[in-house]
Order: structure tokens, then sequence, then C-alpha cells
């Protein structure tokens, strides 16, 4: 989820939030990562008021350059995480924090780089996990030994295996097999996901289509839906809505990969997820009565 609209721009926008936060309650989602850079307080804020759980993530975005695992790039680093947890610390929707989101974390010096950002988090904050978000190899990556949860970000059938939706069951339960028998960790699917531009469509599904995003979600989801039973906590859609990016011939005017467009609209994948996240809502609440938030006064979440 990004701090992104189409008059605003990148940046902080009350009605906006006001809008987003609504949006989620529509959804039934209960999660999200501040992903790329910190969000405004005020987002954490109406988190603790909505009962949104946030995986607080520092802007530590792709560090792919060896000379990014530098003692000077660490201590910036470690600068970083200090003040993330010193202004966020605080709120009770903060679950978890991310220290960075794709490395390069199977280069040689990723090993201490982690070991010793994830020490210093810890130390900063001794009751929440601390993890990052990998696209590595569960074999290659060489931070996850100190992570206490597995975060993986995985596009199968987007960014390889163009159009073939049919692999994407065996590939992704492969993934979180080999995951879980090296580390025995618990594992989020942070980010997974298909471009899509609203108003698209096609059958048989073609990719960019609206039935691509939903049939892609829908293979995925037949995965998550055994491996939660398991050692899989958690799953979040890349991207809530989507969001203007730079020029490249890869991109139609930005990340087209939101499940909203970014007049914040629906797409049909956002239908698919509404009825999800409600499903799962109502199997895994409380039996019995639940007690209502007292901050959240007549909104439809409970604990």
């Amino acid at each position: 989820k990004h701090e992104d609209a189409d008059i605003r721009g990148k940046g902080f926008d009350w009605p906006l939030l006001v809008k987003d936060f609504n949006l989620l309650r529509w959804l039934g989602a209960n999660s999200f990562r501040t992903s790329h850079y910190p969000y405004a307080e005020e987002v954490m804020q109406l988190c603790d008021r909505y009962g949104i759980v946030v995986i607080d993530e520092s802007p530590g975005v792709g560090i792919v350059l060896t000379q990014s695992y530098s003692n000077v790039s660490l201590q910036h680093h470690l600068e970083v995480m200090e003040e993330l947890v010193r202004r966020d610390k605080n709120h009770p929707a903060v679950v978890m924090w991310s220290v960075a989101n794709e490395p390069a974390s199977y280069l040689k010096p990723a090993g201490y780089y982690f070991k010793t950002l994830i020490a210093h988090t810890k130390d900063l904050d001794p009751s929440r996990p601390v993890t990052f978000v990998t696209n590595s190899n569960y074999e290659a990556d060489l931070g996850a030994p100190y992570v206490d949860v597995i975060c993986v970000n995985s596009y199968y059938s987007w960014y390889h295996d163009y159009g073939h939706m049919e692999v994407i069951q065996l590939q992704l339960a492969t993934q979180f097999e080999k995951w879980y028998r090296t580390y025995q960790k618990p594992i989020i699917q942070s980010e997974y996901g298909a471009e899509t531009i609203a108003g698209f469509h096609q059958d048989p599904p073609l990719m960019f289509s609206e039935e691509y995003q939903k049939g892609l979600l829908e293979q995925y989801h037949l995965v998550l839906d055994q491996k939660r039973k398991e050692y899989v906590v958690g799953e979040l859609i890349w991207n809530f809505a989507d969001f203007m990016t730079d020029q490249s011939p890869q991109r139609a005017m930005g990340n087209k990969k939101g499940i909203f467009t970014r007049q914040r609209q629906p797409k049909g994948a956002a239908f698919l997820l509404r009825e999800r996240y409600w499903k799962l809502a109502n199997e895994t609440r409380y039996h019995g009565s639940a007690v209502k938030s007292q901050c959240v006064g007549n909104s439809p979440f409970t604990f």
C-alpha cells in the first residue's frame, strides 16, 4: 500500500487516507506493509483505531550493489531503524518490524549485515518479531537465518512463465515447503499479484486483463488455504491500489498491480478478495460473543 493518488501524487492526504481505510474495512482486510518507506504517523494512528496490524518497514529497498553493504550503509541503516522504532514503538497496530524489501541477500556481505541489523532492532524493541522481505532463493539467502518470520515475495506466472497459471500451485507449494524445511519458521506470502488494466477483459484470460489477475490470485489461494493450516501465517496482496512509477517500457502509466485503480475504483479482483477476506474472518473469529473494540465505535471490527 502506497501513499499515492492521481491528484496529490505521493504524500500524506487526509481525505484519501479516510477513503483508503474505509476500503480496507469494505475488503475485510486486517493488515498491510508500510512497503518501501515509512508512512505518516497519522496512518499509524488510524491503524490503531481501525484494528489494522502493520508490518512497519524501513525504506531499505533493493540493497543491491556490494558497496551498499558497506559500514557506512550499515551505520545509516541502524540509525534509520532507531528512528523508526522510536517513532512507532508505542502504536499497538505495529505487529512486526521489517528492515528491508527485496535486498540482494544472496551476496556474501549480507549475512553479517542482516545479523547486525536485526540484532540491533531486537535490542531496540525486544517485544516484536523482526523480518525483512526477500525474493531470493531459499538456498542462497544469507539473511534469512536471522529473521523471526520468513516474508517471501513471488510473482509466479507474471515475471516468468507468462500466461501459464497452471504452474502456480506446484511452484508455490514447492516454495513454501523448501523455505519451511530449511528454517522451520512461520512464513508470510508478502507479495503476489499481476498487472491489470481496469476494463480489459479476455477469455481465455490474457496478461493485463481483469480475468488474468483474478485467475492468478485464485491459484495462489488454493495453496495458501492448504499451507495456512500448517505454517503460513499471512498473505499480502501486491498491491492495494495502482500507483505512479518512473516511466519505462514495462509500466503502462505506473504500476497496475492494484486491486483498486489509482482513483480507488475496484477491479474484479477486489470483489474476489472481499469474499475471501470476510470468509476467513468469519471462520476464524472467536466462538461466542465477540467483544467490541471501544475505540472503533460502531465499526464491524471486533477482537
